[in-house]
């Protein structure tokens, strides 16, 4: 036999979509059920692929200073209350996504949440789960911004050794009139 053959015998079987608080990371994930999902969803061949949530929550600095730049102590108290509201960001952003998958009912939809710098995790988790393919969004930051903050994307294209697929906004690939 060829390689040639249908897609849906090499539709990938684990997809992990990476999510965070931002529509462009939605638009991806919705992007990723039609166009990924869907397609092998009705193919008798392979059952749909299991998709994977993958959210990472920023780690408070060790070194973060007690005594900030104006002067304010940062107490425990302080501390504690920004990893709750990193934590209840985590837990809008898996609920936000899950309702977009009720879409395809069919579908086992799994969940990761890990603190860590973005990079890190969502690599790691790719690799964790053996993932067929990595779907993200890129923000459309500018070259100063991507020069200062890094391209999270960027170095997923680079480290994870799964396909990696970035979907843009989707007013970000729009020819003016």
């Amino acid at each position: 036999m060829g390689m040639g053959g249908g897609g849906a015998t090499v539709s990938p079987r684990r997809v992990v979509v990476a999510v965070d608080e931002s529509e462009e990371s939605m638009h991806a994930l919705s992007w990723c059920l039609s166009n990924v999902v869907s397609t092998t969803a009705e193919a008798v061949v392979a059952p749909p692929p299991a998709v994977v949530l993958v959210h990472a929550c920023p780690t408070r600095p060790l070194y973060y200073p007690v005594i900030d730049g104006v002067g304010y102590v940062l107490t425990s108290e302080v501390m504690d209350s920004m990893d709750q509201y990193m934590a209840s960001v985590a837990d809008t952003v898996v609920t936000k996504a899950r309702s977009i998958c009720t879409a395809f009912p069919n579908v086992k939809v799994e969940t990761c949440v890990e603190k860590g710098d973005p990079r890190d995790v969502i690599c790691s988790a790719a690799e964790k789960v053996g993932a067929d393919m990595l779907v993200m969004g890129t923000r459309g930051y500018g070259f100063l911004q991507r020069a200062l903050l890094g391209s999270v994307s960027n170095h997923c294209v680079q480290k994870c050794k799964c396909p990696v697929v970035v979907v843009k906004r989707p007013d970000a690939n729009r020819e003016p009139a």
